[in-house]
């Protein structure tokens, strides 16, 4: 019989609606949830495990659910990852664990990985340099336009659309000082939309199109959420880019290019739902709780179900 799980470490920064359903979802499958916030964690060596983790005191969370993890200076977020890696280390089950936020935070692993994987996805570029950043729009945008992104971000802040060279901003205005160009292969049909997927533990379990009058289409931006059913080729996809990153759980934007072929975008390893939920009739914490607890081999003690 699998063993008991009792307390759950929920890594957030507030206790914000998606960590209310959560911590509800598993609460009335007999879990504990203890919310974790990762700068008041660390390490401590002459402790038993070496850890500190907040709520804990001198114990470890059997499980630990990460669902948001804030900026902050290479060395405070180096420390946070840090955490994270020691806890599997010591074989606490992270979901998801520091290796798939790493791959996916940093948007030009995801590209890597995903093209690696031989995964549809639009032609990227990722550089510091400013002069070679010139190069490439010089070379490609004969092509069309690129999009400049922020090498970590979400919700389609700071997104720019690249013409020509001189649409580039200075190197010390660009996000990082880093520019991440991703080829631009939106299509305006009365507007644009794409595909949000969420994966979890390589189960489709929602999705929705969202439609927008600007070729940002996040909701956050002004997209506006639709039901849709997902077709097997976006479900297949979906599903190869989770595997491709190494993630629990993921959030897959995919989009239909001008040749009407399914590409991924990006795979965001901490994806919030609440614009998903609107549009869904399935109880997503409650399946997510469900696949959770399937995931780290633990047995629901309520008997739960989606």
């Amino acid at each position: 019989m699998p063993p008991l799980l009792e307390r759950v470490g929920l890594v957030v920064d507030r206790i914000d609606w998606h960590a209310r359903e959560l911590m509800a979802a598993l609460r009335v499958r007999g879990i504990e949830t203890v919310p974790v916030r990762l700068p008041r964690c660390g390490f401590a060596t002459q402790t038993a495990s070496g850890l500190h983790i907040d709520g804990f005191n001198d114990t470890l969370p059997d499980a630990v659910i990460v669902r948001t993890m804030s900026g902050g200076t290479f060395e405070a977020v180096t420390l946070r990852l840090g955490v994270l890696h020691a806890l599997r280390e010591l074989g606490v089950p992270v979901w998801n664990d520091a290796r798939a936020i790493e791959r996916c935070v940093d948007k030009s692993m995801t590209s890597f990985l995903l093209s690696r994987a031989g995964i549809a996805t639009p032609a990227t570029w990722a550089t510091e340099s400013y002069e070679e950043a010139r190069a490439i729009v010089q070379r490609a945008a004969a092509d069309g336009p690129l999009v400049l992104k922020p090498l970590f971000g979400s919700q389609g802040r700071g997104l720019m659309l690249i013409r020509r060279p001189e649409d580039l901003p200075q190197t010390e205005q660009a996000a990082g000082r880093v520019f991440y160009l991703q080829r631009f292969i939106g299509a305006e049909r009365g507007g644009y939309h794409d595909f949000r997927v969420l994966v979890v533990q390589g189960r489709i379990v929602a999705a929705m199109q969202r439609h927008s009058s600007h070729w940002i289409t996040n909701i956050k931006r002004g997209g506006r959420p639709v039901a849709v059913a997902v077709n097997d080729e976006l479900k297949a996809l979906a599903l190869r880019a989770a595997k491709a990153v190494g993630a629990a759980f993921v959030g897959v934007d995919i989009i239909y290019g001008a040749d009407m072929r399914p590409a991924v975008l990006e795979v965001n390893s901490m994806p919030a739902w609440s614009g998903l939920q609107k549009v869904t009739a399935v109880n997503i914490a409650s399946v997510f709780a469900d696949c959770f607890l399937e995931g780290v081999g633990i047995r629901n003690t309520q008997g739960a179900t989606a």
